[in-house]
């Protein structure tokens, strides 16, 4: 018989009592709760629909589309932002930061670009997508962090040069960031006591990778997600919950077993 939600939120509590090395893995699920919209997939804005423009969101959100037309791709990076400001970490991010501080290594991979887990306090977060507030040019060396995008005029101007600024994300057709494929690398080569993924549909191989490397070798792996995904079929347990619950959920049983 399947264990029910509350037996496995218990047992993903044990083997966090016994994990000395902590890796998880989020996406936007784990950002639902603080009021984030979604653009792609079911129920987002742009599911089965094409922008005001006439194409799909991953063509506005192209390296291509930026380097022919950077006021198309800004336009729906500001329409992202618009939709996010004033949102906070929400009780997931700031269980995965009193996380960090109770084990031995505790590491966050995440394809969101809300920044959101630094702010909530960790420290240990590889951006693979990069952080849309944090800016910079793509002529000379100047950069900025970004509060939001109120008063940015589209597309934004480098104050030294004058050409366009960007922010430091991964547009569609680019290349995941060197330096945070290096950390990945490094960090996946050391096995881990447990591999959590939360709220992401695991569709990258990159995502999906550290799940299927730990099915493979043995290491417990626990999905929070409401909806199946890439990976629902990998892994020890599959919490159907969404993230911000779920985590507040194990992080109350696993501080009464001490």
């Amino acid at each position: 018989m399947p264990l029910s939600t509350e037996e496995q939120v218990l047992e993903v509590a044990k083997l966090l009592r016994h994990a000395n090395h902590v890796f998880v893995i989020t996406g936007a699920g784990c950002s639902a709760d603080s009021g984030l919209p979604t653009y792609r997939g079911f129920g987002g804005i742009y599911h089965n629909k094409l922008t005001e423009d006439g194409m799909p969101i991953e063509s506005a959100l192209s390296g291509s589309m930026f380097q022919t037309r950077p006021e198309i791709t800004w336009k729906y990076l500001a329409e992202i932002e618009r939709g996010a400001r004033g949102a906070s970490p929400n009780a997931a991010h700031k269980t995965l930061a009193l996380m960090e501080q109770e084990f031995e290594r505790f590491w966050i991979l995440t394809q969101n670009v809300d920044g959101f887990h630094s702010a909530a306090g960790s420290k240990n977060v590889i951006e693979i997508h990069g952080n849309m507030y944090r800016l910079h040019c793509t002529s000379c060396d100047f950069q900025k962090k970004q509060a939001d995008y109120t008063d940015i005029k589209i597309p934004p101007q480098c104050p030294l040069c004058d050409a366009t600024l960007r922010p430091n994300i991964v547009l569609f057709e680019e290349s995941l960031p060197e330096k945070e494929i290096n950390i990945l690398y490094r960090e996946t080569r050391i096995p881990f006591d447990l591999v959590l993924s939360i709220g992401t549909s695991s569709y990258f191989p990159y995502i999906s990778e550290p799940i299927w490397h730990a099915q493979q070798t043995g290491i417990p792996t626990v999905e929070i997600n409401p909806s199946e995904t890439a990976v629902s079929h990998l892994v020890d347990f599959k919490i159907e919950l969404g993230a911000a619950d779920c985590l507040s959920a194990i992080w109350a049983q696993y501080q009464s077993q001490n």
